[in-house]
């Protein structure tokens, strides 16, 4: 496990083995989670496919937040976290991180931050776990260049969903629509 320059947004690199057969790791383990203090209960899992340059995101949902455990079980992404608590001392700050099926790393989002990530691949198989099942009525997002966020996204022009590319920026969002801080 790494710590990133976001507290509370880690970096997990299993350990592969391997030979000329292929590879096995744990994508998973409660054990390793609770060394760190940490007990998610997945309620649900994702997996969507993307080609070069897609962006989704930047998402979160509130109320009923969801922290994430995500990888890349093919290609390559840049993956973003963005603290969106009110009164956080991180608030508005970013973090990225390269996913792929290659380095098989995973990163944990916890829940008040938004998510979104970069096809870097020709394409890119992306998994999700999650804590809270999708709530249409908790969906929101933000704009994915926003320059309070300082993300360095390595495409100038990506291809954005209709809703991403109109989300407003965090300035444009009403308090009571962001997560809290709960210290």
């Amino acid at each position: 496990m790494t710590e990133t320059a976001l507290p509370g947004c880690l970096m997990f690199e299993p350990k592969v083995f391997g030979d000329d057969r292929g590879f096995f790791f744990e994508s998973w383990n409660r054990a390793a989670f609770a060394e760190h203090g940490l007990s998610p209960v997945f309620v649900q899992g994702n997996v969507s496919s993307s080609v070069r340059g897609v962006l989704r995101g930047l998402h979160y949902q509130w109320p009923n937040p969801q922290a994430k455990y995500v990888s890349v079980l093919e290609g390559e992404v840049y993956d973003v976290a963005v603290d969106i608590r009110r009164g956080s001392p991180t608030f508005g700050r970013s973090v990225g991180v390269v996913l792929s099926a290659e380095n098989k790393r995973q990163f944990w989002i916890p829940e008040g931050f938004a998510h979104g990530f970069v096809v870097l691949s020709e394409r890119a198989t992306f998994h999700y776990l999650v804590t809270a099942p999708y709530d249409r009525a908790a969906d929101a997002n933000l704009r994915w260049n926003d320059a309070t966020f300082g993300i360095d996204w390595p495409v100038s022009e990506p291809l954005l969903s209709p809703k991403d590319a109109v989300a407003p920026f965090l300035a444009d969002v009403a308090e009571d629509r962001l997560p809290v801080y709960a210290g």
